[in-house]
């Protein structure tokens, strides 16, 4: 496994960004980030947002441990662009269709603490790689865990020169 991520620093806080193209026009695509049940496939806990509209509250939910925390919507522009918080972190997506009709999807990932940086995109990588399978109509579920695939894909970060150091759960 390769990591697809690349780090980066915006506004001065670390950040994480990763881009992928599908087959798929936009609006499935947007689908899979903004229904909760498209969610389920790939992201690493439930969502449930009380809207998608900007200042709407977003929980996170963990099957094992419950609470995942909360945080609200930053943008919603359907299909291009959906943004919201997780505690003091930032999750944008922005989807672009392409002149061939596919789709790029943009990911970025701002964070509070650069040393999380190697962990959080190995748990990412993974995670987009359930959301490919999801878009292939072969949805297994989001990846959860330190699994020998996440391991692989830190170690790569790390010797890339990512920032790591963070605590590393399980």
């Amino acid at each position: 496994m390769s990591p697809t991520g690349s780090y980066l620093e915006i506004d001065g806080r670390p950040a994480l960004r990763f881009v992928r193209e599908y087959d798929h026009p936009a609006d499935r695509v947007f689908t899979l980030l903004t229904d909760p049940d498209e969610l389920a496939h790939w992201f690493p806990a439930r969502v449930a947002a009380s809207s998608w509209a900007p200042g709407a509250a977003v929980t996170f939910s963990f099957e094992e441990d419950g609470d995942g925390g909360g945080g609200e919507v930053l943008v919603h522009e359907p299909p291009h662009r959906v943004g919201f918080s997780w505690g003091g972190e930032q999750l944008w997506f922005e989807v672009e269709t392409l002149r061939d009709g596919r789709t790029r999807l943009t990911f970025t990932h701002v964070m509070e603490e650069r040393d999380g940086a190697s962990r959080n995109a190995a748990g990412w990588d993974l995670c987009l790689d359930a959301l490919d399978a999801a878009l292939a109509g072969t949805p297994g579920g989001a990846p959860g865990g330190r699994t020998p695939a996440w391991e692989e894909l830190y170690r790569a970060y790390v010797d890339a020169g990512v920032p790591s150091g963070a605590p590393i759960p399980g």
